[in-house]
């Protein structure tokens, strides 16, 4: 401690000789030096330092600017787009409702046509059955008829002789002939 004091003491004790030389004393000539350094940085650098802020606050504002211009320009293309999602959402419910609507009137008419069709297909089926019935009933007629005209033609031919078999024959060209004369 004693040698930093002492090279402060020095200072104010300069010999008057006219020499120039190198103190390489580094504690009496460091804070000497540093101030000198300083005062020449701050003295010319001053300017320069003055310069690289002002640009430096220059560019941060005009990123600032471009910032907010492009936050401006996105919340506005945000708004744009909510907008369109809006009106697509309309859209979307009006189709939906529609699609709803159009969907019941497809199953209803679809349930109607079907109900049509069934009953086309009962009258279809009832008339079958009735049209069956009635070839069924004209078959059996038939049948009971020609086993009936057997029977009746088999007991006739047993029941006949010739002489009642001649007297029928005549009686029935004596109809033919009255109907005959009658028609002429």
């Amino acid at each position: 401690m004693n040698n930093v004091t002492d090279s402060f003491v020095s200072l104010g004790h300069w010999p008057s000789a006219g020499s120039f030389g190198f103190n390489t004393d580094i504690l009496a000539t460091n804070p000497i030096n540093l101030s000198v350094v300083l005062g020449v940085l701050i003295f010319f650098g001053k300017g320069v330092l003055s310069d690289l802020l002002d640009n430096r606050k220059q560019r941060i504002l005009d990123t600032i600017r471009n910032s907010e211009e492009l936050r401006e320009g996105a919340i506005e293309q945000l708004e744009k787009a909510r907008a369109r999602l809006r009106k697509v959402e309309i859209e979307a419910d009006r189709f939906r409702t529609n699609g709803y609507s159009e969907i019941e009137r497809e199953k209803l008419n679809l349930i109607n046509s079907t109900y049509k069709t069934l009953e086309q297909l009962e009258n279809y089926k009832n008339e079958t059955i009735h049209f069956e019935q009635q070839r069924t009933i004209n078959q059996v007629r038939h049948r009971v008829f020609q086993q009936a005209l057997q029977g009746a033609l088999g007991r006739l031919n047993s029941c006949l002789t010739k002489e009642l078999h001649l007297r029928t024959i005549n009686a029935n060209l004596g109809m033919f002939g009255a109907i005959k004369e009658i028609t002429d």
